[in-house]
């Protein structure tokens, strides 16, 4: 894998929002957010269902505009400088977004064209485990294997930017692991990080800070430390009512 030489070298990381908001008619997914992520940060974004996780990645990865507010992702501007955005992030959805009648190699090579990205891509099918599987037809994939698929979509774009809803979803124990150390390369390399789940015992694990966010607000955020799992729990528990993953 490589950059294609006409291919700006991407930002360093960092997240910086200021009153990020986001209404559907009257009903507002996403109020008032300020949240800051350096270069070489992660967090772990807990919230119940309708919490508006998925909102909140949505318009980091630029694909809804926010109705309220401003913000820099990456080093762009999220309102004017999209496209250079889009060329630093990588978003792995909690669908899989594949082309199911094309193989797993087609799609991984159709991912490289559109990401602009030279050289072999085998060496990205074996880390995965897929290079058995190169030759199958994604139907026919079970949903793990999809997951998997989607995954190494996601690690050929080498992204400054990580954002990563429900990420476990269909993953098995090698998968989680290595899913896991590519999050630990994105930060390695100065990138961010924000993992939104449900999960909260492996988002605290994988992450530096943690947030709740309930009814499209912010209530919570701390660094994750040995022992504030409890902490983190108590305040999701009195804000949600729920025990949460």
């Amino acid at each position: 894998m490589g950059q294609d030489g006409g291919r700006a070298a991407p930002r360093q990381g960092g997240i910086a929002l200021q009153g990020i908001g986001k209404a559907y008619g009257a009903a507002w997914a996403v109020r008032g957010v300020d949240l800051t992520l350096g270069p070489g940060e992660s967090l772990a974004l807990f919230g119940p269902n309708g919490a508006g996780k998925t909102t909140l990645l949505k318009i980091l990865a630029t694909l809804i505009t926010p109705t309220r507010g401003d913000g820099r992702v990456a080093g762009f501007d999220l309102r004017k400088e999209q496209e250079g955005i889009r060329e630093s992030l990588a978003l792995l959805a909690h669908g899989t977004h594949l082309y199911e009648d094309l193989t797993v190699r087609e799609n991984v090579e159709f991912a490289a064209a559109m990401r602009r990205r030279a050289g072999p891509l085998e060496a990205l099918l074996e880390r995965v485990g897929l290079a058995e599987a190169a030759g199958e037809r994604v139907r026919a994939l079970s949903s793990g294997t999809k997951r998997r698929l989607t995954l190494a979509k996601v690690m050929l774009a080498e992204p400054t930017i990580l954002l990563l809803d429900e990420p476990f979803t269909n993953l098995d124990q090698a998968a989680v692991a290595l899913l896991q150390g590519f999050v630990a390369e994105v930060l390695a390399r100065g990138g961010s990080v924000i993992m939104a789940t449900h999960d909260l015992m492996r988002g605290y694990a994988a992450c530096r800070r943690a947030a709740v966010l309930v009814n499209g607000r912010l209530i919570h955020e701390a660094p994750a430390r040995p022992g504030g799992l409890e902490a983190l729990r108590a305040a999701y528990v009195a804000a949600t009512g729920t025990q949460g993953g």
